[in-house]
């Protein structure tokens, strides 16, 4: 089958992100100041977080819920998109990343759609069940520690209603996954969550190679 996906220079980058991009200055405020972080790569690009606002608003999304938080930037957007009352339950457990997010999130008025949860994301999500929250959200967002993805996403899978969508990001790794002389930790999971995912009769699939590679997991 032959590729049918158009390889982006930077030019070509630059122009789609000029033509279709509508983020607000805090956002743009917020990834510049990312941009020269050694962990600027743990942001997401802000087409793929322009992607994940257009399907909350075509979910009508009120309840999200975040598995890795780092700075803030998908927080944001995703909030930006939620109705006034919405709600994001948003997991980390870093207090040094979320203090910017926080900062980020009071500038743009919607830390009071945030429920910011500093613990152990398999304890957070394990929490949230125990509380009733079970098919509550209309949507999760994965992009947190490569080994437990699985388990977060069993746990979302539980956490998300019927018709609501699990986000994945960094499905595709660099390439890595289909790289077999490339056998560390991180790589090796995100090798079995994809294989895994793929047999999955529980939800409808799409996965595209935006930026690192993203799953839609659609629950039946």
């Amino acid at each position: 089958m032959p590729n049918k996906f158009l390889k982006l220079d930077d030019n070509l980058y630059q122009y789609l992100l000029s033509i279709s991009l509508k983020e607000n200055d805090i956002l743009a405020k917020l990834r510049q100041e990312m941009s020269t972080h050694p962990l600027a790569g743990m942001q997401i690009a802000p087409e793929q977080g322009q992607f994940m606002a257009m399907l909350l608003k075509l979910l009508g999304a009120k309840k999200i819920l975040e598995v890795g938080v780092f700075t803030g930037y998908s927080a944001l957007v995703t909030a930006l998109a939620l109705p006034d009352d919405g709600k994001l339950v948003a997991l980390d457990v870093s207090e040094e990343f979320t203090a910017i997010a926080r900062g980020y999130w009071q500038l743009a008025g919607v830390d009071h759609k945030i429920d910011l949860r500093i613990a152990p994301a398999l304890e957070s999500l394990d929490n949230l069940i125990a509380q009733g929250a079970s098919g509550t959200f209309d949507f999760a967002f994965i992009d947190a520690d490569k080994t437990n993805y699985y388990h977060y996403y069993q746990k979302c899978l539980e956490l998300v209603r019927t018709g609501g969508l699990i986000l994945i990001d960094n499905v595709l790794w660099s390439g890595q996954v289909i790289d077999q002389s490339v056998q560390d930790t991180r790589t090796k999971a995100l090798r079995a969550f994809n294989e895994k995912l793929s047999q999955d009769s529980r939800v409808f699939l799409s996965t595209l190679p935006v930026s690192d590679g993203i799953t839609i997991a659609l629950k039946l």
